[in-house]
């Protein structure tokens, strides 16, 4: 039992890193942040939507949208949300209930980091400025 508990747990790791097909919609154009909490009363929750309402626009001048995922539902800040379902992304990402997560997705649909505490806006912004795609921005942006 505890082998099969450790190869799902591995099954699940390794198929989080594969893009979510309800994702799509955002794939090269914009960077998902997924922020998973059981309830609106999360301290984890309220922490991380503070980080984000304070680095507002940073955050979207990377192309950040923000799916939360907070019990059944869903809400989205600096987009809006394609077809989604609380309980599919919930599956995908092997998060249980009453479990805190933040998972930042690339453009590519790659997931590129995992945590379960609030991602500080200074890691978003290192993780994300140091893709490849987001140089690449950057570079055309002081070109044009």
């Amino acid at each position: 039992m505890r082998k099969s508990a450790l190869l799902a747990a591995f099954a699940a790791l390794v198929s989080s890193h594969q893009p979510v097909e309800a994702l799509n919609p955002y794939r090269w154009k914009k960077r998902p942040l997924l922020v998973f909490a059981d309830n609106d009363t999360s301290d984890k929750l309220q922490k991380q939507r503070r980080i984000i309402d304070a680095n507002g626009p940073a955050l979207a001048e990377r192309d950040l949208v923000v799916i939360y995922v907070v019990g059944d539902s869903l809400s989205v800040s600096f987009g809006s949300a394609p077809n989604l379902s609380a309980r599919a992304l919930r599956r995908k990402y092997g998060i249980k209930d009453g479990e805190f997560r933040s998972i930042l997705v690339g453009k590519d649909g790659g997931v590129k980091r995992i945590a379960a505490s609030p991602l500080p806006a200074s890691a978003l912004a290192d993780i994300i400025d140091a893709m490849p795609m987001r140089r690449e921005e950057i570079r055309k942006r002081k070109r044009g």
